[in-house]
């Protein structure tokens, strides 16, 4: 089964939409910035059902859509880092992983490995890599912060991230934006929604380009960091009848002619990541007592890697030897899935939650490599991530009781999955293990609410979250470049997570403050180890040692004119925030050779705090300035990058500590017609050159080899992320 959209080339698609954005006229007044919306009154879904944000036992982080719209994030992992979800190593345009409470997604997808679940619209995205996915036509995301297997089974163990996209009852008017700015940045959006006879429809279409950025203070060019991107949407949705619904969505996303720099600053490799879906939604009610929802979809997930490293560093000397001239590797991943919730109310109160999940995924993966030294059409290496076939199903309950007029809410719930894994015959492969596993993992959850006052409510819970073996865990058998071999485990068992919070909302004056303190511990993590007297052979275990983090997150927003009773006049004056505090965060199974147990690739500490104050009554031009700050704070690595011994680390299996900084971006917009916006945003206002996962900076002294670089004489060594950026663009609504 294979799910394929129609791709339009990203720079047509930026003329085209370039072309639309000159033929508008606006026609109607821009919509004006609105309050910040309370914590209390956002209904989420990450229940599988709508619900107000204050009868969830665990925390859900919300991003709404005035956010995105006044963000000049060009990714959803740009959107996500400006709002402190977690930590990203963001290895280049295309490319990042995360970490949420101690989970972390492997970033390119590779063999369903993600202990953080993607979704779009409730069902998997394909692939955890959300660099690929833009934010153009994203309505909100939630994120479930900690397990939530029992909603969504496998991967969901530190965390859920659901991209709700936007639809014809959501998204209605006609809208068209377009941006220019520092180093070639060209794209833009238009989209139109509304209804037609009864029935509801959106369509949006997006493009970019931009050419590789400098580097900020003390740096250069950043050769091979340039994009194309593209996206289109198209939702169709009927309301059959007073209860029945049908909705229809066909998208597509991707990212071209990526640049990945990676830890060897190539300026050879490129990208290319591609999502498509197609999603069914029936929505109907038979009483009062029962309604049901029945989304069946189609996702197809590409990766295609044109990659070449030709100096690599020999694993025995550390010297420089010839690499690879040509090394080329298509995935390809498609997904068919179908998800049956009815909702039974019980009794008065009650809310019994029943749900059944089946997915079949097949993972295709093609590669082709020539090394410099042997000469072309040398024989391929087998693909790291192989052939495999998933099947899986899952059936769970979820109860909830509301007591004492709704003060006090109870919930459970429980799920049971089974599914198996097939390695499937992969080419080029010798000793393959093909065939296919079972498992099967059962996950619960149990908490309450309390709504103490009117104003504030408590809250606990304890959940638990699973990851299924890959194929390549269960029956890998193969040799890497280095020569190194590593094998496949049919024992192991998944991986699990057990999370216990508690939290507190308060929404009073203009107010609106979530706190949560946290624990959650990561087991039976699958990883390599040498076996006992080898330094080239490994097998595929279960890590004994647990990852523990222990943390508090909150999130604020204040509306500072009513906060303090001032007379608005036309004003406006908003402030808000979120951020984390791991003050626990060790990883038992760290070798006993390292110099320190922390968890690595994840934040010990993290905000994004900002304001925005402006006018919208009582000028010739309604204005509003913000600015936010992005604290990114420290982090341990034992980085791949090759750095200068004893300059740049003691030794090749040091653990650093990549220390905190900020980043300050700002934005002023004005209603200079009725309907049309312009405005003006300035990133890395302070011009920081710095990286969220990389050491070896383009700065001096720089502590890289350089006799380890792939720059070919193009562009600085190191990497840093982009300095300071000007984006200038308007917007027409009508």
């Amino acid at each position: 089964m294979s799910l394929v959209l129609p791709r339009v080339a990203a720079p047509a698609v930026s003329a085209f939409v370039l072309a639309l954005a000159a033929s508008v006229a606006p026609a109607a007044s821009q919509e004006a910035p609105a309050a910040p919306t309370l914590l209390d009154e956002i209904v989420v879904t990450s229940t599988g059902r709508p619900e107000p944000r204050s009868r969830i036992t665990g925390t859900v982080q919300v991003i709404e859509g005035e956010r995105i719209t006044r963000s000049t994030a060009r990714s959803v992992t740009d959107l996500l880092a400006e709002n402190a979800v977690g930590f990203f190593s963001e290895w280049t345009a295309a490319q990042t992983a995360l970490n949420i409470r101690g989970a972390s997604t492997e970033g390119q997808g590779r063999d369903f490995r993600s202990q953080v679940l993607v979704l779009v619209n409730g069902r998997r995205a394909g692939t955890a890599n959300i660099s690929k996915l833009s934010p153009a036509d994203v309505d909100r995301i939630e994120i479930v912060r900690g397990p939530a297997s029992v909603i969504y089974g496998s991967q969901a163990m530190g965390g859920v991230i659901n991209i709700i996209l936007k639809n014809g009852r959501t998204a209605t008017g006609n809208v068209v934006d377009v941006q220019g700015g520092s180093w070639g940045l060209l794209q833009g959006r238009a989209s139109a929604g509304g209804e037609i006879r009864g029935t509801d429809y959106y369509i949006g279409i997006a493009g970019g380009r931009r050419d590789s950025y400098h580097s900020g203070a003390g740096g250069g060019l950043m050769a091979n960091t340039q994009y194309e991107r593209f996206g289109a949407t198209g939702t169709v949705g009927r309301q059959i009848d007073d209860v029945n619904r049908i909705d229809l969505t066909i998208r597509t996303d991707g990212i071209y002619n990526a640049g990945f720099r990676g830890s060897a600053w190539n300026t050879i490799n490129r990208d290319e990541r591609t999502n498509s879906s197609l999603d069914l939604v029936y929505t109907g009610k038979a009483t009062e007592a029962l309604r049901w929802t029945l989304h069946g979809y189609l996702v197809g997930d590409r990766d295609i890697f044109r990659w070449a490293a030709p100096i690599q560093r020999n694993a025995t000397t550390g010297r420089p030897q010839p690499g690879t001239r040509i090394d080329n590797n298509r995935r390809a991943l498609d997904i068919m899935g179908l998800r049956f919730q009815p909702v039974f109310n019980l009794w008065a109160g009650n809310e019994l939650l029943l749900g059944f999940d089946a997915e079949r995924s097949w993972l295709r993966s093609d590669r082709y490599l020539e090394t410099m030294a042997l000469g072309p059409r040398t024989p391929q290496v087998a693909p790291l991530d192989y052939n495999q076939t998933d099947s899986v199903m899952g059936f769970y309950a979820e109860n909830s009781q509301r007591l004492f007029d709704e003060r006090l809410i109870l919930r459970a719930g429980i799920r049971h999955t089974r599914g198996s894994t097939a390695f499937d015959p992969t080419p080029n492969l010798a000793n393959q293990a093909t065939g296919s596993r079972p498992y099967h993992a059962t996950t619960y959850t149990v908490g309450g609410t309390v709504r103490a006052t009117d104003h504030l409510s408590f809250r606990a819970g304890l959940s638990t979250g699973f990851r299924a073996p890959t194929a390549t865990e269960l029956a890998g058998n193969y040799t890497v470049l280095s020569g190194s071999q590593i094998f496949g485990n049919p024992n192991i068992r998944p991986e699990t997570s057990r999370q216990i919070e508690v939290g507190a909302t308060l929404a009073i004056n203009g107010w609106s403050l979530d706190a949560a303190l946290f624990q959650n511990v990561i087991a039976n993590r699958i990883v390599t180890r040498l076996r006992p007297g080898s330094t080239t052979t490994s097998d595929y275990v279960n890590n004994p040692g647990d990852v523990t983090v222990r943390g508090v997150e909150l999130q604020a927003a204040v509306d500072l004119l009513t906060a303090f009773q001032v007379r608005a006049n036309g004003w406006h004056w908003s402030a808000f925030g979120n951020g984390a505090y791991n003050f626990h965060m060790r990883d038992a199974g760290a070798p006993a050779s390292a110099n320190t147990d922390k968890v690595e690739r994840m934040y010990q500490y993290q905000a994004s705090i900002g304001t925005r104050v402006g006018q919208r009554a009582g000028v010739a031009i309604p204005w509003t300035f913000s600015v936010i700050g992005i604290l990114r704070g420290p982090m341990w690595y034992n980085t791949e990058e090759n750095l200068i011994i004893p300059q740049g680390e003691p030794n090749r299996e040091y653990i650093h500590r990549k220390p905190p900084f900020w980043v300050w971006n700002a934005r002023l917009e004005g209603e200079i017609r009725q309907g049309m916006t312009a405005y003006l945003a300035v990133n890395n206002i302070f011009n920081v050159n710095q990286h969220p996962i990389f050491l070896a900076l383009d700065r001096q002294p720089f502590i890289g080899r350089s006799d380890l670089g792939n720059t070919g004489g193009i562009g600085n060594l190191g990497n840093s992320m982009p300095g300071r950026e000007f984006v200038v663009g308007l917007q027409a609504r009508f």
